[in-house]
Parts: C-alpha cells; structure tokens; sequence
C-alpha cells in the first residue's frame, strides 16, 4: 500500500502527474462517447469550467504554468495496448464488447483537442471547444487536474510529520465511515468521486478502504483505471450532457420537449439491462414522468441527482406504480451529494420498496473538512459543462435552482416548454 503521505512531501511532476492516463475518467463518459461517436459525430460543444463555491479564487490558488504542465501532459496521453485490451476484451454490467470495434479504432487513435486558459478575477477561465466527442472527455480529467492541484498548493509547506497526521486522521474519518455503514442491510454502493476527488492516490485508497470495509456492498468504482487496476466493476450509465446538448439542437420548442426521451431512444438502441437507467431532472423531474412515452417504464431504474431525494423517489415509485411495474423489481440510484448521514436516512425509507444503490462521491474522496488552518481543504463545488452545441447555448434547469446554468432568456424558455414552475433552492456543497 503507497505512503500517500511520503508521497505527497517527495512528489515529482514525473512520478506523480494528477492524470496518468486516458482511462482515469469516470466510465460514464466512455458509455456516452460512443453514443455521441455513433448519433452525433459533427456536432461542435464547448465545454467550459464553472466554479459555483465563489470564495475559492483558484486563480490565486493555483500555479498558471503548473496547470498548464499538467494540462499539455493529458493531451499527450494515449491508450495503452494493456488498456485497450481492457476496454475491448473485458465484461461490463454482464456484456462482452461493450465498446464497439470502429469507436475503440477512434479512441485508440485519440489524443485530446487544445484547451483555452485565462486568469480572470482570481478565477481561471478554462473551455474546450471542438467535435463532442473528442470535448467530452476533457470533463472529467480536466476537473480532477483542478482539485488536485489546489490540495497540493495548500499541503505545499506542512512537514512530513505533519502530512502524516493529517492523513491519518482522513483514513480513520474514511473507514470509520465505512464500518457505519456496514451495518446497512442490503446496502449496495459504488465510489462515484473521480470528478471533485482530492487526489488519484487518495481515491485509489478510499476504494481499497471501501473494498475492505464493506465488502460485497461495495458493488464498484466509475473510475475506469481504479477498476482495471483493482479489479471492480466499472461503473456508470449516463448524464446531462446528453439532454443538454440535444435540446440545443432543437429546431422548435416540440422538439425542445421531446429532446430528453430522444436521447434516450438513442440510447436503448444500444444497451439494456441495467444500463437503462433513467436519469430524469435535466430540465424538471416532474415534467419529465408526466410526459415519458410508456416505454421508458420498463426501463431498469431512475437516478436522483438534485432537488428533494426522497420527494423524487416517491414520485418514480408513484410512476412505476402507474404504469403496471413492481417497484421492487426497479432501481433507483442515489447521487446527489451523499454522505454517510443521508446514506443511512434514504436507506431506511427505501431498503425493501425498491432496489437502492449509492453513488458516493465527492465526500468519500474529498472529506477533509475541518483538518487543516482555516479549513483550506473543505470540498468545494466544481464542474466543467457543455456550454454550447453548434453555436448555441445550453441549458440546464435542475431540481435545484441553484444548479441551474444557461443564458437568462434561454432559461426562462426551457421553464416554459417544460411547465417548469418554483422551484426550493437547496444549498449545493460538492
């Protein structure tokens, strides 16, 4: 097991860049890749990151050359033989060649587009712009690279002794969480935290714990290079982005109301089983079930990712009720900023009305509030996004105005076309 610690005081750029491979992304975007490589190939995004924890002036945080450093080294990433064979040869989710043989060609091939980067207001203006499939995978490393660069500018100048402590006292906070929640009956859970983690160590180590602590409970990673190195299941289905974008390409507002479920029509073309999960609150999670084609009842489940999880899942259960399915035979999947508290609430409520599994992120690979001076180390919100599709905007409305994101106007005419009304802010700490 690696002295994280030591690490951290001895690191060298070479031994320890923050991403170290094309596979260090989260198995979702691969899963949505290919979906785009074979829909929607031509389309241009821009992806742009966007800081919602204001206070965190990153720009004044973080190193601009050392950023840019790690940035050129992700663009000179490729596949390796070792994990094409892995992506090619392996099973996910019980199906042999997920990934089809022309888009592993293209992904072999695939060295990531330029970036743009700009300092502006102690913040960094960080966008991607290019085909949607090449953009899209500058996500996930894009963010890690952030996160990670701002824990190391604040564990800069502790001791060795003193990183030591400090991550003794995040280990024992990490399984302590774990053994609480062993005690959950049927508990299913994976690690959800490669996008807002403190580091790839850390996160390799919070799996181990996980693995260790929990068991057979702890069903996976979406980190796609921790479950090939660990040997877990990969896991992952798929996300806004998607919605987001094909609504920016409707030509009329019918189009516009149809853009979620054309999505996924796409995506049931290609996957099934547990790979139908819906995820429903892109533009309103209560307009989306009042308006699903009957089809997508037989699908395997629904996540909840903002706005009230227990209001939300009481509303799919109503649904499936509706329309003649067993909620116990469904899934819903939990992914909203969990911790072990919440974990242990929804379980309660749900464990027995329906199949449950947790996607743990942000606060099983960041938790170190409150270990550092002026809790420097707090997890913060952070996301890269598709800001535009063909030179227009998107949106995204949330169940949660405060995730909110697109021009004004343009926000205004989504609540309109989705019957979106007031909505309660709820506060978004990760």
């Amino acid at each position: 097991m690696i002295d994280i610690a030591t690490r951290v005081w001895n690191h060298t750029w070479k031994i320890d860049p923050v991403v170290r491979s094309l596979l260090d992304t989260d198995f979702y975007k691969l899963l949505m890749c290919q979906s785009v490589f074979r829909n929607r190939p031509d389309t241009r995004v821009t992806f742009q990151l966007i800081n919602r924890s204001h206070r965190i002036r990153l720009a004044e945080l973080i190193d601009e050359g050392e950023l840019r450093e790690q940035l050129d080294h992700i663009r000179s990433l490729q596949l390796t033989r070792g994990e094409s064979t892995w992506l090619r040869g392996n099973t996910f989710y019980g199906k042999r060649q997920m990934f089809s043989p022309e888009f592993m060609e293209w992904f072999e091939n695939l060295r990531l587009p330029p970036y743009h980067l700009e300092r502006r207001d102690g913040q960094f203006e960080l966008t991607f712009e290019g085909l949607w499939p090449e953009v899209m995978l500058w996500e996930i490393p894009a963010l890690a690279v952030i996160m990670e660069l701002r824990s190391r500018a604040v564990l800069k100048g502790m001791g060795r002794f003193e990183l030591q402590v400090l991550y003794a006292r995040a280990m024992t906070r990490v399984w302590e969480k774990g053994l609480r929640l062993r005690g959950l009956e049927g508990l299913r859970l994976a690690d959800f935290g490669t996008r807002r983690r403190h580091g790839y160590l850390w996160q390799d180590w919070c799996v181990q714990a996980m693995t260790e602590a929990l068991g057979d409970s702890f069903v996976g990673t979406s980190n796609c290079l921790i479950a090939k190195k660990r040997d877990l299941e990969a896991i992952g289905t798929n996300a806004h982005e998607l919605p987001m974008v094909y609504a920016a390409l409707a030509n009329s507002d019918e189009e516009l109301r149809q853009a979620p479920y054309k999505v996924l029509a796409d995506w049931q073309e290609e996957h099934e089983g547990n790979l139908r999960v819906i995820l429903p609150d892109t533009f309103g999670t209560k307009h989306f079930l009042e308006r699903a084609p009957d089809w997508l009842a037989s699908w395997t489940g629904i996540r909840i990712d903002s706005g009230d999880p227990v209001e939300n899942a009481e509303a799919a259960i109503r649904w499936w009720e509706a329309h003649g399915q067993d909620p116990r035979e469904k899934l819903l999947v939990f992914s909203d900023g969990l911790d072990v508290p919440e974990i242990e609430a929804l379980h309660a409520r749900f464990h027995g009305r329906v199949r449950v599994t947790y996607g743990w992120g942000t606060l099983l690979t960041n938790d170190f509030e409150g270990l550092v001076e002026n809790d420097a180390l707090a997890p913060f919100s952070l996301v890269c996004k598709a800001v535009e599709a063909d030179g227009r905007p998107t949106v995204k409305l949330s169940d949660n105005p405060e995730k909110a994101m697109g021009p004004k106007d343009q926000v205004e005419r989504y609540k309109a076309v989705f019957g979106v009304g007031e909505q309660m802010a709820r506060e978004v700490r990760v």
